[in-house]
């Protein structure tokens, strides 16, 4: 009997040790549920505390409670676990806590573009990555004018695209692999394109800012970049309506008015001889390039349409112009724009 009590015993404890492995085995296997991806964003000097908190509050409370538990028990340390770390549905538990415990951060993809003032890169940039807008902005104060930057070409420092950061990247490795990217943009084969067009990058950089000011229509940036270009060749003002605009303040005027093209400043190209002192937005880099390969015309004067449609009239002599004026200035009379 006693040996029989012995054998109940073993086969008791085997049991139990086979259901605890299985419902082990099914903890750390247990999927994500979820219908899109989830990040998980952990800031420098978190406490195992604080990862508890944001794990059940990224992954739901069981779940990231159950994730947190294998990590514990895989000694993941606090000091390795910051980061950001992108969560398919359907990833397993023990994925994760070794994820984290390992610290393999996923990229960010980090987009900007549409941007007028360089006060506005800071937040979009911010709100992507793990710094202030304020520390981002000093460190361009510190970093680009030893590249040759001011404060009135800061905007064209940097090419507007997506790139892949890393979310606890610092604000001085971002500047510095921003200007990596636009170094790499500028290379020989453009630098000479520049050159001949007796133009530096950052000037090529300050005629696409206009360029893409005024017209969206990208068969149209290559001719409108020629035609202020042949009124640089020229020694004429650009007088590009989209300067004043800037100058003024106010992207959103539809109808320049003369007291409008009196505003002083020096980016009012009415009132002054060549470029402005800087780009009056960020342009792409396929509008730097409509610049640089711009073809050849002799169109000097343009005019936007008068069916709205947001193209223009191109013309060679001031009468053309005038009359192409005429007609948008009818069209906007005759739709109350004032």
């Amino acid at each position: 009997m006693q040996k029989k009590h012995v054998y109940f015993v073993v086969a008791v404890f085997l049991c139990a040790l086979v259901w605890a492995g299985a419902t082990f085995w099914e903890k750390i296997n247990r999927g994500f549920e979820a219908e899109a991806d989830t990040w998980i964003k952990i800031p420098p000097e978190s406490s195992e505390e604080d990862i508890l908190e944001i794990l059940k509050g990224s992954l739901g409370h069981e779940y990231g409670k159950t994730v947190h538990e294998i990590w514990t028990v895989m000694r993941g340390n606090p000091s390795v676990a910051p980061g950001a770390y992108k969560i398919k549905p359907g990833s397993k538990v023990l994925e994760i806590a070794r994820t984290i415990k390992r610290g393999n951060q996923t990229p960010i993809k980090v987009t900007f573009n549409n941007i007028r003032l360089f006060e506005e890169l800071g937040p979009r940039l911010a709100n992507q990555l793990n710094f202030s807008t304020k520390d981002f902005l000093e460190t361009c104060d510190s970093i680009l004018p030893q590249h040759g930057f001011n404060q009135a070409n800061f905007i064209g420092a940097f090419l507007p695209d997506t790139y892949e950061f890393y979310w606890l990247t610092s604000p001085s490795k971002t500047v510095n692999r921003l200007l990596g990217y636009y170094d790499s943009f500028w290379n020989s084969d453009r630098q000479k394109k520049a050159k001949k067009l007796g133009l530096t990058p950052q000037q090529v950089v300050t005629l696409a800012s206009i360029v893409e000011e005024e017209t969206n229509k990208n068969d149209e940036r290559p001719i409108v970049a020629r035609l202020y270009l042949n009124r640089l060749d020229r020694g004429m003002r650009l007088q590009a309506d989209p300067t004043v605009k800037y100058a003024v303040g106010d992207f959103t005027l539809r109808r320049i008015l003369q007291k409008h093209l009196q505003t002083e400043s020096p980016y009012n190209t009415y009132l002054n001889n060549g470029l402005p002192p800087g780009p009056i937005r960020m342009p792409e880099a396929s509008t730097i390039d409509a610049v640089l390969n711009a073809p050849n015309h002799d169109f000097i004067y343009m005019c936007a349409k008068e069916d709205f449609s947001g193209r223009h009239n191109f013309a060679k002599t001031l009468q053309e112009h005038e009359n192409n004026a005429a007609k948008y200035r009818a069209a906007l009379n005759a739709h109350g724009i004032r």
